[in-house]
């Protein structure tokens, strides 16, 4: 039952040959037999049987959508009602939401029964889950191996089949790199797709939350029910969610597919690069085309990611001040104590090196220098991207220049762990979608082939994935252990 995918236990949930309650305590039976991941900082057992209960009512009925009575995990960065959302911190370890975050609503209104609350880098910063207060996730693949950031809790409880389905958010490729490390399909949908209130915001211009799933045919069924305009989110697109499942049995010939140059140089795993060119070739089976093309500013991508993302969480993250919610220190002196004292004992290594980073990139004297200059090299990097899509219909290539690294190994080197994002963060600063999709493996790791879009392209996305799934069995390889 746990190797079904939505579209399949919809089915058996509405033949009845489960329940929506009996398929939450196979999975819940299955959170307690696994605990050496550490992919759940909450698990709400009362409460997904409770939805599953009124999920079964629904489905008697004949009421419903196919995520009634599906199994589904949450990022623990949305807020959900009267459940500790704690975005992996100290900070926010006390933090019960008043309210659920729009995405958490619509999918209890699509009637999705919450396992619980997943791990997280600390405030979505980092790329190995290993900056979680609640400490690392491992990786199922491989227990020494990091699972990938921040939505790394995300991507192995999927990959493990503790959860059908997760949500996850990706800032600078927080869903697709650990997709990738841990074997599923994740999805970035185009900035403002997906509606950010109640999304605890890093980096307000990049933070996009999206599926992570098993497969393109699931995440098409989850992100139908995430995305669409939301009055509550300023930076939401008023525009139509199309039927992202009607579209996914679109013939591939004649699509267009471009190679950047830049995504396949130095620093590229040569296991990676062959398991993604060998993708590339079913593809050209499947009768697209290919042709090289050109991001020529990518290399300048980490540096301005690494100027805004940083100025906007220190912004962001200055409510959190110990005063009004979360962590407050003991017995302060005064105010100022109160302040220093709170976010000293509250933030980790990682959030603090962002938070001073950031307001000295928005200091006097310095705003003009580097926030600035890094817009302006934003803006180059768009361009790049627009011009490349004016060529080829999708992009493709790595999501991260290796397979999962060892835990510990980047840990102390932040320059290195940021580079272990070149592929992906050059498509948040221009707002596109992108996504990864099992590719094959490398030394008996998962690798994921990106594919990125033009803007809100996620239906031709999802398709173009769909049609390489039918070819190919990579997304229902299941980690040893995990059967």
């Amino acid at each position: 039952m746990e190797n079904q995918s939505i579209t399949e236990l919809a089915k058996s949930l509405r033949a009845k040959h489960v329940s929506s309650v009996e398929l939450a305590q196979i999975y819940l039976q299955r959170i307690k037999q696994h605990p050496e991941l550490n992919c759940y900082i909450s698990v709400t057992e009362e409460f997904a049987l409770q939805q599953a209960l009124a999920a079964d009512v629904m489905l008697a009925k004949g009421e419903g959508s196919l995520l009634t009575g599906i199994p589904i995990a949450h990022k623990d960065i949305f807020c959900t009602e009267g459940v500790k959302t704690s975005c992996g911190s100290k900070m926010l370890d006390n933090f019960i939401a008043p309210y659920n975050a729009t995405v958490v609503e619509k999918l209890n209104r699509a009637g999705a029964v919450m396992l619980g609350k997943l791990n997280m880098d600390e405030f979505a910063m980092g790329s190995s889950n290993e900056t979680s207060y609640y400490g690392p996730v491992k990786n199922p693949w491989a227990l020494a191996a990091v699972p990938g950031g921040s939505s790394g809790g995300s991507a192995a409880a999927v990959s493990a089949r503790l959860a059908v389905c997760a949500t996850g958010t990706d800032t600078g490729g927080s869903i697709r790199q650990p997709a990738s490390h841990c074997g599923i399909t994740g999805l970035k949908p185009t900035y403002g797709r997906v509606s950010r209130y109640g999304m605890i915001a890093y980096a307000s211009s990049l933070d996009q939350g999206g599926p992570m799933t098993r497969s393109a045919e699931d995440a098409a069924v989850l992100l139908q029910a995430m995305a669409g305009y939301d009055d509550k989110d300023s930076t939401s697109v008023d525009q139509p969610v199309p039927d992202y499942s009607a579209g996914l049995n679109q013939s591939l010939q004649g699509v267009s597919i471009g190679l950047p140059k830049e995504f396949f140089g130095e620093g590229l795993d040569a296991g990676v690069a062959a398991t993604l060119q060998a993708a590339v070739a079913e593809y050209q089976k499947l009768g697209a085309t290919v042709k090289e093309v050109s991001i020529p500013n990518l290399k300048l991508a980490i540096p301005a990611y690494y100027v805004i993302a940083p100025a906007e969480c220190s912004a962001n993250l200055s409510r959190f001040d110990g005063v009004r919610f979360g962590y407050r220190c003991q017995n302060p002196e005064d105010l100022l104590d109160l302040y220093t004292r709170s976010r000293g004992e509250a933030f980790g290594k990682e959030v603090k090196r962002r938070i001073l980073m950031g307001t000295y990139a928005l200091s006097a004297g310095y705003y003009d220098a580097y926030y600035i200059k890094a817009q302006k090299i934003r803006r180059l990097i768009s361009d790049d991207f627009k011009q490349a899509l004016a060529e080829v219909d999708v992009l493709m290539g790595p999501v991260a220049p290796t397979t999962a690294f060892a835990a510990g190994e980047m840990i102390d080197d932040p320059i290195a762990m940021y580079l272990s994002d070149i592929y992906t963060i050059a498509v948040n600063l221009a707002g596109l979608p992108a996504m990864s999709v099992p590719a094959g493996f490398s030394g008996g790791k998962p690798v994921g082939l990106q594919i990125i879009g033009n803007y809100f392209a996620e239906q031709q996305l999802l398709n173009i994935a769909h049609q390489y799934q039918q070819i190919t069995d990579w997304h229902q390889h299941i980690p040893k252990g995990f059967e």
